[in-house]
């Protein structure tokens, strides 16, 4: 299965939000997974937001049928689309793909329907298809479903099972490849017998670390997770 990350655009989270002095550009990441029964997209871009939002964020968008033009195919192409949650810089491209089953957790899905969560156009567009899950579930042999709650409650990650090792599109999971590092050592330590205090870690962590994952990526994060001890 190979996987190829997608230049959706950016947008600038405020210092409010970004835990500092200053601001910080973060840029939004899709990906497009090539499967033997089809082509997977996992997230969608920026969508269209209100004046108060945009003038918060600031994005700066990239079309998504630029996109994947340049990875040399088309929107008619995609079989299969999932979204780590149904913010409007995980979604923003759904409207575009009208007709195509799009794999979202029910919490999710039921969330955003309750308002005040995203934009309504982006979530019951026209043709809009949803599979609605519960759990973790193998989508497509080898393609895992698995839900990893924090930034949402129906927040979900795709895991691929690939011959030279798993790969994990963890979506906004972590913000930051190197938060997601600093659970893994939190994890080791409490498996190593550490005394506490440790930092707390999401219990979904076991259930990834099952998976023995080589790569971990991000969708507001250029950078990989890889384990500790490999050869580069």
């Amino acid at each position: 299965m190979m996987v190829r990350r997608l230049d959706l655009g950016y947008f600038v989270r405020p210092a409010s939000e970004a835990g500092g002095p200053h601001p910080r550009v973060e840029p939004v990441l899709a990906y497009l997974v090539q499967h033997k029964q089809g082509l997977i997209l996992f997230d969608t871009g920026i969508g269209n937001a209100d004046p108060e939002t945009e003038a918060h964020y600031r994005p700066r968008r990239r079309d998504l049928r630029d996109a994947l033009s340049a990875a040399g195919v088309g929107l008619e192409d995609i079989a299969l689309v999932a979204n780590c949650h149904l913010h409007f810089d995980h979604c923003g491209g759904n409207p575009l793909l009208g007709g195509k089953p799009i794999l979202v957790q029910n919490a999710e899905l039921t969330t955003a329907r309750n308002g005040d969560y995203t934009f309504d156009e982006l979530i019951d567009f026209p043709t809009a298809t949803y599979e609605e899950l519960t759990g973790e579930t193998e989508v497509w042999p080898g393609v895992w479903i698995i839900p990893t709650p924090g930034h949402t409650q129906g927040h979900q990650s795709l895991v691929l099972r690939r011959t030279d090792g798993t790969v994990v599109l963890a979506g906004q999971a972590h913000d930051f490849a190197s938060h997601f590092a600093s659970d893994q050592l939190a994890r080791q330590a409490a498996l190593h017998g550490t005394g506490h205090p440790l930092p707390p870690y999401p219990h979904w962590l076991e259930r990834l670390a099952a998976f023995d994952p080589r790569r971990v990526l991000f969708a507001h994060d250029c950078s990989v997770w890889e384990p500790a001890q490999g050869v580069f």
